[in-house]
């Protein structure tokens, strides 16, 4: 397989551009959605049944991810009239898990060439030499990637997950903190580590904002749930 297949943008390159057809017409990526954060997301094939469970789930979770100012855009290496009878059955034929009759508002790009996916890096030979596997990339609003995932073909995503990236990636940078392990939406967040030694003894004895310090270098405070969603949902 050509080189070209195996590369891979990293966290913080430029997203790279194209222009593609989709099943809501031309886009200009990233430029059609400055401003916006945007899920860019690769599933196999259409009519398959992990990227179906994925679809309807993304699907029902849409209206959340645009509160979030994120617009979701999907990949596969297939046609345009194959997204389009797919996304058609998925609306009026399938019940999974109580979600139904799911209009799929959002783009899903015809990558028949895999231009895309070669240039996101979404072939992996391994997998596969003619289907993309499940690639996810966080795009923030100055069209900067910020977060990658890569799911095997057979393994679904974690929605729940992707959307507490999101939120993660919008509190880091809306409030100046860093998130510790497992952290959800409400919970403690880390203060930024102290510059100096002066900065760090005056740390661990702060005791405002409810600030606790385990250490020096690692001090927590708390960042209320309400107070990140008046941030960040439109």
């Amino acid at each position: 397989m050509e080189n070209d297949t195996h590369v891979m943008p990293r966290i913080g390159d430029d997203a790279p551009v194209f222009k593609a057809m989709t099943t809501r017409g031309e886009i200009n990526f990233p430029d059609d959605y400055q401003g916006k954060w945007i899920i860019l997301f690769s599933h196999p094939g259409d009519f398959t049944p992990v990227c179906t469970t994925e679809f309807i789930t993304f699907g029902s979770m849409a209206e959340e991810f645009e509160k979030l100012n994120c617009q979701l855009v999907g990949l596969s290496i297939g046609g345009l009239y194959s997204h389009i009878a797919w996304l058609r059955t998925i609306q009026e034929k399938i019940d999974y898990k109580g979600m139904k009759n799911i209009t799929i508002c959002f783009p899903l790009i015809d990558d028949i060439g895999m231009n895309v996916a070669k240039a996101y890096g979404m072939l992996q030979p391994g997998e596969s030499r003619t289907q993309a596997v499940r690639a996810v990339f966080f795009i923030d609003p100055e069209g900067t990637i910020r977060t990658i995932l890569y799911y095997p073909m057979t393994l679904g995503r974690n929605f729940e997950e992707m959307k507490r990236i999101l939120i993660g990636l919008q509190t880091i940078d809306h409030f100046g903190v860093a998130l510790p392990a497992d952290w959800q939406p409400g919970d403690e967040v880390i203060a930024p580590i102290p510059a100096s030694m002066e900065k760090a003894e005056e740390r661990v004895n702060d005791e405002s904002e409810g600030i606790k310090c385990y250490e020096w270098f690692l001090c927590t405070k708390p960042l209320p749930l309400e107070k990140i969603n008046k941030a960040l949902r439109k």
